[in-house]
């Protein structure tokens, strides 16, 4: 990827697509086409192709999404399934027709089975049944990734995907009720320490385990695969390293400075029992995460103190 290429970040303003360009600019790519959902509709599919045939960029990172914890995904079904299938076939369609150099389109790893042999190789793709709380969203990433497998396939592009962990960082979102575990987590215990609130509580049993990769780590993964990889079948991103809820939450506790107790909700749903990567695709291809889960937490925790009255909640 040439420093001078245009590049356009899908989802800019968003946990992944915020790091993608603070990554990009800081390994000197300046070129930068970049557009909020105000400013472009990517469901839109006449006012997509219009973006691209204007600005013709020469790389894409699709990082654009309806996402959200198992709240939200449960709740928003149909938006989950509708707005995340008109944003990937839109930009994957107008990439292809105005010659799009290369793109890279960001899954979950949630499009695997919810009772997936441990760790998930990229292979376990439709072996069995899916998480029921979050079947829409991961339907909708299968479909992105299949459309970018098979336009490589029928028109020989050069279009990969790449199927992230779990992601915290920077720009996170601390809504109680829309985020995911690890950034609503932070905010509780934060809230908790301030009121002097004498318990915490975490959703479920405590006993899933859950693979977490600090976003400014995906970022770095993401340019590296956009500079080294071309293959059709998409690649794991991740740690490799998996650890409970209950062992997250203590470990939040810690870095948040919070003396009270926990309390286990077990009347809300645990989600998938457990969810490991396997990333040796990625890691015989020469990238390996660089930032241990605790440091992670401390940086996070860092910015959400400094940013606390401008941050989504």
């Amino acid at each position: 990827m040439d420093s001078q290429a245009k590049v356009y970040v899908a989802g800019h303003n968003g946990l992944v697509g915020g790091a993608i360009v603070r990554a990009l600019k800081d390994q000197g790519y300046a070129n930068l086409v970049l557009r909020s959902s105000k400013e472009l509709d990517l469901r839109n599919q006449q006012a997509v192709d219009t973006f691209f045939a204007q600005e013709k960029p020469d790389y894409v990172f699709l990082a654009a999404a309806k996402v959200g914890g198992i709240q939200a995904n449960n709740t928003y079904r149909a938006e989950f399934l509708y707005d995340n299938l008109m944003i990937e076939a839109n930009v994957i369609h107008s990439a292809y027709r105005h010659q799009v150099q290369k793109l890279l389109f960001l899954g979950s790893s949630c499009i695997y089975p919810k009772l997936c042999a441990q760790p998930m190789q990229e292979e376990y793709l439709l072996t069995g049944f899916l998480e029921p709380t979050n079947e829409p969203y991961a339907i909708a990433k299968i479909a992105g990734l299949k459309l970018c497998e098979n336009y490589c396939r029928q028109y020989g592009v050069n279009f990969i995907s790449a199927m992230p962990t779990n992601l915290y960082g920077i720009n996170d979102n601390f809504d109680l009720a829309n985020s995911h575990v690890l950034p609503a987590l932070i905010r509780k215990f934060h809230e908790a320490k301030l009121n002097q609130s004498p318990t915490v509580t975490v959703w479920g049993t405590g006993e899933p385990l859950r693979e977490f990769l600090y976003v400014d780590d995906l970022a770095d993964a993401l340019i590296f695969l956009m500079q080294n990889y071309d293959e059709t079948e998409f690649v794991n991103v991740g740690t490799g390293e998996e650890v409970s809820i209950k062992e997250l939450a203590l470990t939040i506790q810690v870095v948040v400075g919070y003396s009270g107790d926990l309390v286990f909700d077990t009347s809300k749903p645990d989600g998938t029992p457990r969810k490991l990567l396997d990333v040796s695709r990625l890691t015989k291809s020469g990238w390996r995460a660089k930032t241990s889960l605790k440091e992670g937490i401390e940086k996070t925790y860092a910015w959400y103190l400094e940013n606390m009255d401008s941050i989504r909640k």
